[in-house]
């Protein structure tokens, strides 16, 4: 997977439907660990709840893990149409857990389903949404005349600096895209910005537009 959209923050909606209330949280999540923590949190701080219904779609090792769960609800009335609507929306990297305190009025199947949705859609709609690309992190040792013109490259070509190390010489930190190493140590180097030493690391999904 090249690039996928996510959300840049954690958010909360709410709608009321015949008395039911439903509290949408709609989470950004890294790993299936981090998903089962804040599933086992909300349970927890919302134990009087009738439902906890959830759905996420997760990446690992460049695949989509996807799983819907109705928490009691009927079959397919909670957790499904809201993996729907993620995948419609091609999140990634997110996890829904809409709670229902029940009003005392039945909803019906459809009516479930159109109220799981609404909530999710708000939530959705509020959140800032940020795309992530596939990309490298690489580490450049230069002098320390050069920093202020290699931030400034940073600047306006957009790239993350991610960490910084005053030594001997200076040590940075950049996030750029996958396959453009090449290119833009060439780009440095018509900018007289001498690069000592440089390291390729990890790879990584990096932060392209938000």
């Amino acid at each position: 997977m090249d690039s996928f959209v996510t959300i840049k923050e954690n958010v909360t909606e709410q709608i009321i439907e015949k008395k039911s209330k439903f509290i949408a949280k709609l989470y950004y999540v890294e790993n299936q660990k981090e998903i089962d923590n804040i599933i086992k949190d909300v349970k927890k701080q919302y134990n009087d709840a009738r439902h906890h219904c959830i759905a996420y779609r997760l990446i690992e090792n460049n695949s989509i893990i996807e799983k819907a769960n109705d928490d009691g609800e009927p079959s397919g009335t909670a957790g499904a149409p809201m993996l729907k609507i993620l995948q419609n929306n091609n999140l990634c990297n997110v996890l829904i857990i809409v709670i229902r305190y029940f009003g005392g009025i039945l909803l019906g199947t459809g009516g479930l389903v159109r109220a799981y949705s609404e909530s999710l859609q708000k939530a959705i709609e509020k959140a800032d949404k940020i795309e992530k690309q596939e990309g490298r992190e690489i580490s450049l040792e230069i002098d320390y005349s050069d920093y202020e013109k290699l931030k400034y490259f940073c600047e306006i070509n957009k790239i993350e600096i991610s960490n910084v190390e005053y030594k001997e010489n200076i040590i940075c930190n950049l996030e750029i895209l996958e396959g453009q190493i090449d290119k833009i140590l060439e780009y440095l180097e018509l900018k007289s910005i001498k690069i000592k030493n440089c390291k390729v690391l990890s790879k990584k999904f990096i932060i392209k537009k938000c």
